[in-house]
């Protein structure tokens, strides 16, 4: 299934790295200094269960650069 991470901050971080490391194709939308650290360095999700690394990670801050998709994660915040 490939799903869309829109945010990816706290939680898009988090469901999009749990989710890729299921084997779902991830992409992530983001903007600023969140974009350019995934790009970068990929994605690091470190908790007690252990840590996901998701990397390369594909990230964009143009939806239309991914493509048709499954589903989208709306994961922003309101204000």
């Amino acid at each position: 299934m490939k799903i869309a991470i829109m945010g990816a901050g706290g939680m898009g971080a988090y469901y999009g790295a749990n989710l890729a490391a299921a084997g779902q194709d991830i992409a992530f939308i983001a903007r600023g200094a969140h974009l350019a650290a995934i790009k970068d360095k990929g994605l690091l999700l470190s908790g007690p269960a252990g840590d996901i690394v998701v990397d390369p990670a594909v990230a964009t801050d143009d939806p239309s650069e991914i493509g048709p998709v499954d589903a989208v994660l709306f994961c922003v915040k309101l204000s």
